[in-house]
Protein backbone atom coordinates (compact mmCIF):
# COMPACT_ATOMS: atom_id res chain seq x y z
CA UNK A 1 0.00 0.00 0.00
CA UNK A 2 1.31 3.29 -0.82
CA UNK A 3 1.75 4.66 2.61
CA UNK A 4 4.77 7.37 1.48
CA UNK A 5 4.78 10.99 0.35
CA UNK A 6 7.66 12.56 -1.86
CA UNK A 7 9.13 15.17 -0.51
CA UNK A 8 7.47 18.25 -1.41
CA UNK A 9 4.02 18.65 0.78
CA UNK A 10 3.21 21.59 2.91
CA UNK A 11 0.65 19.33 4.63
CA UNK A 12 -1.98 21.30 6.17
CA UNK A 13 -1.43 24.80 4.73
CA UNK A 14 -0.98 23.54 1.52
CA UNK A 15 -4.38 21.99 1.76
CA UNK A 16 -6.38 24.34 2.95
CA UNK A 17 -4.84 27.95 0.98
CA UNK A 18 -4.02 26.28 -2.43
CA UNK A 19 -0.75 24.97 -3.49
CA UNK A 20 0.28 21.73 -4.30
CA UNK A 21 0.10 17.95 -3.13
CA UNK A 22 2.25 14.87 -3.92
CA UNK A 23 0.76 11.94 -4.01
CA UNK A 24 3.65 9.35 -4.25
CA UNK A 25 5.35 10.33 -7.11
CA UNK A 26 2.87 12.27 -8.83
CA UNK A 27 1.70 16.48 -7.99
CA UNK A 28 -1.82 17.92 -7.98
CA UNK A 29 -2.20 21.43 -7.42
CA UNK A 30 -5.70 22.35 -5.31
CA UNK A 31 -8.18 24.27 -7.33
CA UNK A 32 -10.89 24.39 -4.69
CA UNK A 33 -12.90 22.74 -1.72
CA UNK A 34 -15.93 20.76 -3.41
CA UNK A 35 -17.28 19.24 0.31
CA UNK A 36 -16.10 18.31 3.71
CA UNK A 37 -17.94 16.12 6.22
CA UNK A 38 -16.34 15.05 9.95
CA UNK A 39 -12.56 14.62 9.40
CA UNK A 40 -12.63 14.57 5.60
CA UNK A 41 -12.26 16.97 3.32
CA UNK A 42 -12.30 16.87 -0.95
CA UNK A 43 -10.83 18.87 -3.37
CA UNK A 44 -10.81 19.20 -6.65
CA UNK A 45 -6.98 18.35 -8.23
CA UNK A 46 -5.26 19.20 -11.40
CA UNK A 47 -2.30 17.05 -12.29
CA UNK A 48 0.74 19.11 -12.58
CA UNK A 49 3.21 17.09 -15.33
CA UNK A 50 6.23 16.48 -14.63
CA UNK A 51 9.36 18.61 -17.00
CA UNK A 52 9.80 15.71 -18.82
CA UNK A 53 5.90 14.99 -19.73
CA UNK A 54 3.82 15.81 -22.54
CA UNK A 55 0.87 16.82 -20.72
CA UNK A 56 -1.80 16.41 -18.26
CA UNK A 57 -2.09 12.93 -17.01
CA UNK A 58 1.18 11.62 -18.13
CA UNK A 59 2.20 10.34 -14.55
CA UNK A 60 -0.95 8.84 -13.43
CA UNK A 61 -0.88 6.69 -17.14
CA UNK A 62 2.08 4.25 -15.57
CA UNK A 63 -0.56 3.38 -12.00
CA UNK A 64 -3.79 3.77 -13.52
CA UNK A 65 -4.65 0.15 -14.96
CA UNK A 66 -7.96 1.40 -16.72
CA UNK A 67 -7.15 4.37 -18.94
CA UNK A 68 -10.66 5.15 -18.74
CA UNK A 69 -10.67 6.70 -15.76
CA UNK A 70 -7.90 9.30 -16.38
CA UNK A 71 -9.29 12.69 -17.00
CA UNK A 72 -8.54 14.73 -20.48
CA UNK A 73 -7.76 17.55 -18.79
CA UNK A 74 -6.01 16.33 -15.82
CA UNK A 75 -8.84 17.38 -12.97
CA UNK A 76 -9.49 14.62 -10.53
CA UNK A 77 -11.17 14.65 -7.21
CA UNK A 78 -8.96 14.41 -3.79
CA UNK A 79 -10.07 12.91 -0.49
CA UNK A 80 -8.03 14.17 2.70
CA UNK A 81 -8.67 12.40 5.35
CA UNK A 82 -7.25 13.85 8.88
CA UNK A 83 -6.24 10.57 11.52
CA UNK A 84 -6.46 10.90 15.40
CA UNK A 85 -5.60 7.66 16.29
CA UNK A 86 -5.12 3.84 15.48
CA UNK A 87 -8.48 2.85 14.89
CA UNK A 88 -9.29 5.78 12.52
CA UNK A 89 -6.11 4.63 10.44
CA UNK A 90 -7.31 1.20 10.64
CA UNK A 91 -10.92 2.29 8.81
CA UNK A 92 -8.85 4.34 6.17
CA UNK A 93 -6.48 1.44 5.46
CA UNK A 94 -9.30 -0.93 5.34
CA UNK A 95 -11.20 1.87 2.83
CA UNK A 96 -8.36 1.62 0.52
CA UNK A 97 -8.21 -2.20 0.64
CA UNK A 98 -11.54 -2.87 -0.14
CA UNK A 99 -12.01 -0.48 -2.41
CA UNK A 100 -8.85 -2.07 -4.94
CA UNK A 101 -11.24 -5.28 -4.67
CA UNK A 102 -13.97 -3.60 -7.13
CA UNK A 103 -13.54 -2.73 -10.91
CA UNK A 104 -17.04 -1.71 -12.39
CA UNK A 105 -18.48 0.93 -13.91
CA UNK A 106 -20.76 1.92 -12.22
CA UNK A 107 -18.15 2.01 -8.88
CA UNK A 108 -16.26 4.86 -8.32
CA UNK A 109 -12.42 3.69 -8.51
CA UNK A 110 -9.92 4.55 -6.37
CA UNK A 111 -6.96 5.74 -8.92
CA UNK A 112 -3.58 5.86 -6.45
CA UNK A 113 -3.31 6.73 -2.44
CA UNK A 114 -0.56 7.70 0.02
CA UNK A 115 -0.89 7.45 4.18
CA UNK A 116 1.68 9.92 5.94
CA UNK A 117 2.98 10.50 9.47
CA UNK A 118 2.15 13.84 11.05
CA UNK A 119 4.10 15.62 13.79
CA UNK A 120 1.43 16.50 16.13
CA UNK A 121 1.49 20.08 17.53
CA UNK A 122 -1.03 22.43 19.80
CA UNK A 123 -2.94 23.26 16.74
CA UNK A 124 -3.66 19.57 15.81
CA UNK A 125 -4.74 15.86 17.10
CA UNK A 126 -4.22 14.29 14.27
CA UNK A 127 -1.26 11.92 13.70
CA UNK A 128 -1.82 10.94 10.01
CA UNK A 129 -3.02 12.09 6.89
CA UNK A 130 -4.89 10.24 4.54
CA UNK A 131 -4.59 11.38 0.81
CA UNK A 132 -7.18 9.27 -1.56
CA UNK A 133 -7.52 10.27 -5.58
CA UNK A 134 -10.74 9.57 -7.49
CA UNK A 135 -12.34 10.38 -10.83
CA UNK A 136 -14.43 13.54 -10.72
CA UNK A 137 -17.71 14.22 -11.14
CA UNK A 138 -18.89 17.47 -11.28
CA UNK A 139 -22.69 17.27 -11.12
CA UNK A 140 -22.94 16.20 -7.50
CA UNK A 141 -24.55 13.44 -5.70
CA UNK A 142 -27.75 12.51 -6.43
CA UNK A 143 -28.59 14.00 -3.09
CA UNK A 144 -27.57 17.46 -4.22
CA UNK A 145 -29.59 16.59 -7.46
CA UNK A 146 -33.24 15.91 -5.54
CA UNK A 147 -32.69 18.81 -3.51
CA UNK A 148 -32.23 20.81 -6.29
CA UNK A 149 -35.58 19.30 -8.27
CA UNK A 150 -37.71 19.59 -4.97
CA UNK A 151 -37.21 23.01 -4.69
CA UNK A 152 -38.15 23.64 -8.46
CA UNK A 153 -41.03 20.65 -7.50
CA UNK A 154 -39.18 19.08 -10.54
CA UNK A 155 -39.03 14.96 -10.69
CA UNK A 156 -36.64 12.32 -12.97
CA UNK A 157 -38.84 11.15 -15.66
CA UNK A 158 -39.92 7.51 -15.39
CA UNK A 159 -36.98 6.34 -17.69
CA UNK A 160 -34.52 8.15 -15.86
CA UNK A 161 -35.60 6.42 -12.45
CA UNK A 162 -35.42 3.46 -13.75
CA UNK A 163 -32.42 3.91 -15.76
CA UNK A 164 -30.13 5.39 -12.10
CA UNK A 165 -31.34 2.69 -10.16
CA UNK A 166 -30.30 0.32 -12.93
CA UNK A 167 -27.05 0.94 -12.48
CA UNK A 168 -26.76 0.74 -8.90
CA UNK A 169 -27.63 -2.44 -9.04
CA UNK A 170 -25.41 -3.41 -11.64
CA UNK A 171 -22.63 -1.96 -9.18
CA UNK A 172 -23.90 -3.63 -5.87
CA UNK A 173 -24.07 -6.96 -8.36
CA UNK A 174 -20.35 -7.03 -8.68
CA UNK A 175 -20.48 -6.43 -5.30
CA UNK A 176 -22.41 -9.37 -3.88
CA UNK A 177 -21.05 -11.60 -6.61
CA UNK A 178 -17.94 -11.34 -5.25
CA UNK A 179 -16.24 -14.24 -3.25
CA UNK A 180 -16.55 -13.34 -0.12
CA UNK A 181 -19.47 -11.17 -1.15
CA UNK A 182 -19.60 -7.56 0.07
CA UNK A 183 -22.18 -5.05 1.24
CA UNK A 184 -21.80 -1.75 0.80
CA UNK A 185 -23.64 -1.54 4.25
CA UNK A 186 -24.43 2.33 3.53
CA UNK A 187 -26.08 3.02 -0.04
CA UNK A 188 -27.92 6.31 0.04
CA UNK A 189 -28.82 9.24 -2.51
CA UNK A 190 -25.98 10.92 -1.16
CA UNK A 191 -23.26 8.28 -1.58
CA UNK A 192 -24.27 8.22 -5.61
CA UNK A 193 -22.37 10.63 -7.67
CA UNK A 194 -24.36 11.65 -11.12
CA UNK A 195 -23.06 13.00 -14.19
CA UNK A 196 -25.42 14.61 -16.58
CA UNK A 197 -25.70 13.33 -20.15
CA UNK A 198 -26.76 14.89 -23.26
CA UNK A 199 -29.69 12.71 -25.13
CA UNK A 200 -28.78 9.47 -22.38
CA UNK A 201 -30.29 8.97 -18.75
CA UNK A 202 -27.80 10.57 -16.20
CA UNK A 203 -24.55 8.26 -15.04
CA UNK A 204 -24.97 7.47 -11.74
CA UNK A 205 -21.87 5.86 -9.81
CA UNK A 206 -21.96 4.52 -5.51
CA UNK A 207 -18.82 5.76 -4.21
CA UNK A 208 -17.46 5.46 -0.51
CA UNK A 209 -17.00 2.02 0.75
CA UNK A 210 -15.42 3.12 4.12
CA UNK A 211 -18.64 0.89 5.35
CA UNK A 212 -17.86 -2.05 2.86
CA UNK A 213 -17.44 -5.39 4.36
CA UNK A 214 -18.03 -8.96 3.83
CA UNK A 215 -21.64 -9.30 3.77
CA UNK A 216 -22.54 -12.57 5.42
CA UNK A 217 -22.35 -12.85 9.34
CA UNK A 218 -23.94 -15.44 11.51
CA UNK A 219 -24.64 -14.07 14.78
CA UNK A 220 -25.24 -16.60 17.35
CA UNK A 221 -25.30 -14.68 20.60
CA UNK A 222 -26.69 -11.60 22.26
CA UNK A 223 -23.24 -9.77 22.83
CA UNK A 224 -23.07 -10.63 18.88
CA UNK A 225 -26.02 -9.18 18.19
CA UNK A 226 -25.54 -5.99 20.04
CA UNK A 227 -22.12 -5.64 18.85
CA UNK A 228 -23.90 -5.58 15.05
CA UNK A 229 -26.24 -2.94 16.11
CA UNK A 230 -23.65 -0.92 17.66
CA UNK A 231 -21.42 -1.20 14.51
CA UNK A 232 -24.67 -0.20 12.09
CA UNK A 233 -25.41 2.75 14.18
CA UNK A 234 -21.82 4.39 13.16
CA UNK A 235 -21.37 3.53 9.90
CA UNK A 236 -24.94 2.65 7.81
CA UNK A 237 -27.26 6.03 7.50
CA UNK A 238 -30.24 5.37 10.14
CA UNK A 239 -33.19 5.86 7.16
CA UNK A 240 -31.62 3.77 4.57
CA UNK A 241 -30.50 1.40 7.50
CA UNK A 242 -32.09 -2.17 7.33
CA UNK A 243 -34.39 -3.51 9.99
CA UNK A 244 -31.74 -6.33 10.86
CA UNK A 245 -29.46 -3.64 11.72
CA UNK A 246 -31.84 -2.07 14.35
CA UNK A 247 -33.31 -5.11 15.66
CA UNK A 248 -30.77 -8.03 15.66
CA UNK A 249 -32.13 -11.44 16.38
CA UNK A 250 -29.96 -13.56 18.97
CA UNK A 251 -29.86 -16.12 16.34
CA UNK A 252 -29.62 -14.73 12.79
CA UNK A 253 -27.77 -15.09 9.18
CA UNK A 254 -27.43 -11.28 8.16
CA UNK A 255 -26.45 -11.43 4.30
CA UNK A 256 -25.99 -9.06 1.43
CA UNK A 257 -29.49 -7.97 1.43
CA UNK A 258 -28.97 -5.50 3.93
CA UNK A 259 -28.07 -3.66 1.01
CA UNK A 260 -31.43 -4.69 -1.16
CA UNK A 261 -33.49 -2.65 1.76
CA UNK A 262 -30.95 0.75 1.40
CA UNK A 263 -31.44 -0.33 -2.49
CA UNK A 264 -35.45 0.25 -1.87
CA UNK A 265 -34.96 3.38 0.71
CA UNK A 266 -32.80 5.21 -2.48
CA UNK A 267 -35.91 4.16 -5.38
CA UNK A 268 -38.07 5.69 -3.41
CA UNK A 269 -35.92 8.96 -3.03
CA UNK A 270 -34.67 8.86 -6.27
CA UNK A 271 -38.21 9.55 -6.94
CA UNK A 272 -39.56 11.75 -3.69
CA UNK A 273 -36.00 13.75 -2.54
CA UNK A 274 -36.05 11.68 0.94
CA UNK A 275 -36.03 7.74 2.69
CA UNK A 276 -39.44 6.55 2.52
CA UNK A 277 -39.35 6.52 6.59
CA UNK A 278 -38.21 10.08 7.17
CA UNK A 279 -41.29 11.61 7.86
CA UNK A 280 -41.05 9.42 11.30
CA UNK A 281 -38.47 12.41 12.49
CA UNK A 282 -41.08 15.06 11.75
CA UNK A 283 -43.90 13.10 13.43
CA UNK A 284 -44.29 14.13 17.67
CA UNK A 285 -43.83 10.60 19.40
CA UNK A 286 -42.57 9.13 15.49
CA UNK A 287 -40.15 6.69 15.73
CA UNK A 288 -38.13 6.22 12.50
CA UNK A 289 -36.74 3.14 14.35
CA UNK A 290 -39.94 1.45 14.60
CA UNK A 291 -41.24 2.93 11.03
CA UNK A 292 -38.37 0.87 9.97
CA UNK A 293 -38.97 -2.08 11.74
CA UNK A 294 -42.44 -2.36 10.29
CA UNK A 295 -41.93 -0.89 7.50
CA UNK A 296 -44.80 2.09 7.49
CA UNK A 297 -43.68 3.22 3.94
CA UNK A 298 -45.69 6.93 3.47
CA UNK A 299 -46.25 7.71 -0.18
CA UNK A 300 -46.96 11.15 -1.10
CA UNK A 301 -50.25 12.24 -0.85
CA UNK A 302 -52.46 13.70 -3.95
CA UNK A 303 -54.50 12.38 -5.86
CA UNK A 304 -52.38 12.35 -9.37
CA UNK A 305 -48.58 10.25 -8.07
CA UNK A 306 -46.07 11.33 -10.66
CA UNK A 307 -45.00 7.78 -10.92
CA UNK A 308 -47.21 4.15 -11.77
CA UNK A 309 -48.23 1.95 -8.85
CA UNK A 310 -45.79 -0.65 -10.22
CA UNK A 311 -42.84 1.37 -8.75
CA UNK A 312 -44.49 1.81 -5.40
CA UNK A 313 -45.00 -2.17 -5.87
CA UNK A 314 -41.05 -2.55 -6.25
CA UNK A 315 -39.98 -0.65 -3.67
CA UNK A 316 -42.58 -2.50 -1.40
CA UNK A 317 -41.14 -5.62 -2.76
CA UNK A 318 -37.33 -4.65 -1.84
CA UNK A 319 -38.66 -3.23 2.06
CA UNK A 320 -39.80 -6.52 3.34
CA UNK A 321 -39.20 -6.36 6.97
CA UNK A 322 -37.78 -10.30 7.23
CA UNK A 323 -34.23 -10.63 5.36
CA UNK A 324 -35.15 -14.39 4.46
CA UNK A 325 -38.13 -13.11 1.63
CA UNK A 326 -36.41 -10.50 1.05
CA UNK A 327 -35.38 -10.47 -2.73
CA UNK A 328 -31.39 -10.75 -3.59
CA UNK A 329 -30.14 -8.68 -6.28
CA UNK A 330 -30.10 -10.77 -9.54
CA UNK A 331 -34.11 -10.91 -8.77
CA UNK A 332 -34.44 -6.97 -8.51
CA UNK A 333 -32.57 -6.60 -11.93
CA UNK A 334 -34.64 -9.02 -13.43
CA UNK A 335 -37.85 -6.90 -12.19
CA UNK A 336 -36.03 -3.54 -13.00
CA UNK A 337 -35.55 -4.73 -16.74
CA UNK A 338 -38.90 -5.93 -16.81
CA UNK A 339 -40.09 -2.10 -16.47
CA UNK A 340 -37.47 -0.61 -17.95
CA UNK A 341 -39.17 -2.74 -21.23
CA UNK A 342 -42.70 -2.14 -20.08
CA UNK A 343 -42.05 1.91 -19.84
CA UNK A 344 -40.08 2.20 -22.82
CA UNK A 345 -42.19 0.60 -25.22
Amino acid sequence: MGCTFSGLNTLYDAVNGGGDVWINENRFRILRQLGEGGFAFVFLVKEVPADNSSGPGTGLTTKVKDKSHLSEDGTYAMKKVLIQNNEQLELVREEIRVSSLFSHPNLLPLLDHAIIAVKTTQESSWNHEAYLLFPVHLDGTLLDNSKAMMAKKEFFSISDVLQIFRQLCAGLKHMHSLEPPYAHNDVKPGNVLITHRKGQSPLAILMDFGSARPARKQIRSRTEALQLQEWAAEHCSAPFRAPEFWDCPSHADIDERTDVWSLGCTLYAIMYGVSPFEYALGESGGSLQLAVLNAQIKWPAGSKPPYPEALHQFVTWMLQPQAAVRPRIDDIIIHVDKLIAKFSS
